[in-house]
């Protein structure tokens, strides 16, 4: 066999290399462009989601909310969006640093880049901290060292300080009198709570997280001993128990302020109570007093109330000296506030429109009923009509929302009393060939037995079409379930009510609970009982306000 010459041999294995650099090079490009489709798929799929979810909540904003089903859509398309984005954002690198790994030999592969929404400025009112990146001494390119700033770039960072805590030490010189010996020293502070170590601030804290981002008290106490402050459960127990006793008297305030309205929403919701190696079920009940749908100038505010139980002598009992008008679903225990011979008066009741219908939208649901069945059925006709006709109040309702009850009044005249007079003369035809037994016939009833509270919002401007502002009060309580899991004792569920109450009425009127909450334990035992009021959410608005424009 003859031996091939050192320089050709010398060739080929340099075209061998090339080759084989060429072969891997293209297989490279060819992975980076596989990583660029899919990053860019990505990129579609995640903006598919956003419009789609941009899109639910436009309907929502525009015609309200059409079902129950609505809110779960949203979440679950907020699920979505939060997936897809996330997985956008890892193939988008993936496909970068596939592109960044090709041989200059080859095609250059350019890495996806995803269209994202312009990012909005940070708030106005965080503070800036400037880190200025030492300048060039001379110039890269000649050595000169005659440079001059033409100006600069600044690109904004969103950073997170950790929780700072500190110990405030309030000195109380004394001085002595060189001509009578007296001994003289500032008055000692009055503390939020007697004989307190804690400052309102971290007081305030504690009661929010507890009521209102429900966080039970033995987690809080864990968070904050790894942040450095020892703090245990029974001394954050003390802390809440003291704090609501000081706050009771901005309660009774409250309390007083709600049951004067004219008109009010009423609603209950159920309240685990730990007792002897069980729990029992409690309840929170809620009055609203909300005069801003027919354009009242009294602030908005919330009550609650805690029992042992849902006997109807509770609502008796809260509203006892309440006359007036209460939004409320057909609770029978209501029925004793209803009779015309009650003093100080009979209350009138007025009936959720929304209950009724989802009634109705229940037997129309073509998706919960394949979910309650295992199989996809017919809707009811009669239900799917009812729920259309009832949607058009609806819409009526949303365009006079916020206006006075005169002009309230006078569009109902117009067009709801016809649509309503229609809905119960169709009713009652359907239901008179209906058997008692069908579930439309037993929608109708709970309707058609009850139809001059339903109808009564047509003789009065002031009331609204839904208790849906219960509802929401109680929106809190029924997150909180979940992570709290229980009351402690019919003590705590009576410390809640208040907490709730006023937790709640500050949220009513925009304010932060938890600075509102702060400022007023540290006033509150400084405050003569004269100037109370001064401290109930809207007054300490109305006062933070003017400060601020002063």
């Amino acid at each position: 066999m003859t031996a091939m010459p050192p320089t050709d041999e010398i060739t080929a294995l340099r075209a061998a290399l090339a080759t084989a650099e060429a072969r891997a090079a293209a297989a490279e490009a060819a992975r980076a462009e596989v990583a660029r489709v899919v990053a860019e798929a990505s990129g579609y799929k995640a903006q598919i989601v956003a419009l789609k979810l941009e899109i639910e909540k436009l309907k929502r904003e525009l015609y309200g909310t059409r079902s129950e089903r609505k809110t779960r859509l949203l979440n679950q398309l907020e699920l979505q969006l939060e997936e897809a984005e996330a997985a956008a954002t890892e193939d988008e690198l993936a496909a970068e640093q596939a592109a960044a790994k090709t041989t200059p030999k080859t095609t250059t592969v350019k890495g996806h880049e995803r269209k994202i929404p312009a990012r909005k400025l940070f708030p106005a009112h965080l503070p800036r901290e400037r880190v200025v990146l030492p300048a060039p001494a001379c110039c890269p390119c000649c050595g000169s060292d005659k440079l001059t700033k033409l100006g600069e770039d600044v690109t904004e960072t969103l950073e997170v300080i950790p929780r700072q805590w500190k110990v405030i030490q309030t000195v109380r010189e004394k001085f002595s009198c060189r001509h009578c010996e007296t001994i003289t020293q500032p008055p000692a502070p009055f503390h939020a709570i007697p004989r307190g170590l804690a400052g309102p601030s971290l007081l305030a804290m504690i009661l929010c997280e507890k009521f209102s981002q429900h966080q039970p008290l033995n987690r809080l106490s864990e968070r904050l001993a790894r942040e450095g402050v020892d703090l245990s459960l029974s001394t954050l127990a003390d802390h809440v128990g003291t704090c609501t006793k000081v706050l009771t008297p901005v309660f009774d305030l409250l309390e007083a302020h709600v049951l004067a309205a004219g008109r009010l929403h009423g609603d209950d919701t159920t309240v685990p109570v730990l007792a002897k190696g069980k729990t029992d079920t409690g309840r929170l009940w809620v009055y609203v007093r909300d005069d801003r749908p027919f354009g009242g100038a009294d602030p908005p505010a919330a009550l609650f109330y805690y029992s042992r139980d849902r006997g109807g002598t509770h609502p008796q009992q809260h509203l006892a000296d309440y006359a007036g008008l209460l939004q409320a679903d057909a609770y029978a225990g209501y029925n004793a506030l209803y009779e015309p011979a009650r003093e100080p008066g009979p209350i009138l009741e007025c009936l959720c429109w929304s209950h009724s219908r989802r009634k109705f939208f229940e037997l129309a649901d073509i998706a919960a009923t394949a979910k309650r069945r295992g199989k996809t059925t017919p809707i009811s006709p009669e239900a799917l009509e009812a729920v259309q006709r009832i949607d058009r109040l609806f819409d009526i309702e949303r365009e006079i929302n916020g206006k006075s009850a005169a002009e309230r009044l006078g569009v109902r005249n117009e067009l709801s009393r016809p649509l309503v007079e229609d809905l119960e003369k169709w009713m009652r035809g359907k239901r008179a060939d209906m058997s008692k037994h069908s579930p439309v016939a037993k929608a109708m009833d709970y309707m058609l037995k009850r139809w001059p509270s339903f109808t009564r919002f047509l003789n009065d401007g002031r009331i609204c079409l839904t208790n849906n502002a219960a509802e929401r009060a109680l929106r809190g309580v029924a997150l909180g379930r979940k992570s709290w899991l229980f009351a402690g004792s019919d003590r705590g569920g009576q410390r809640a009510a208040i907490m709730y109450s006023l937790i709640q009425t500050a949220k009513l009127n925009d304010i932060d609970p938890q600075a509102w909450l702060a400022d007023v334990l540290a006033r509150i035992a400084d405050l003569p009982q004269s100037r109370l009021h001064e401290l109930l959410p809207w007054n300490w608005k109305t006062d933070r306000e003017q400060k601020k424009a002063a």
